[in-house]
């Protein structure tokens, strides 16, 4: 079975694993993406989990409200963590 042909640029491995690392110690992240439609965010998350789906990457994320974020890992343009929560 083949995968789907994407645009997905990876991201480098330094930078997977500090996702990987905000996952397990909790650590909020303010962090600025474009969506598939080219739409800018600019909002606090703590980060979930992780997710690779026919060859992409995505950050499954949270906001205070509750509301849940599947951001493309390619399309996080920033990502700074929280001073606090």
């Amino acid at each position: 079975m083949s995968e789907v042909p994407t645009d997905y640029q990876p991201i480098g491995c330094d930078i997977y694993s500090e996702y990987e690392l905000a996952i397990m110690h909790r650590t909020h992240l303010r962090l600025h993406w474009r969506d598939a439609a080219g739409l800018h965010h600019l909002a606090l998350l703590l980060p979930r989990d992780l997710e690779t789906c026919q060859g992409e990457e995505f950050l499954h994320a949270e906001d205070s409200a509750g509301e849940r974020y599947r951001i493309r890992l390619d399309y996080i343009l920033e990502k700074h963590e929280a001073e606090s929560v």
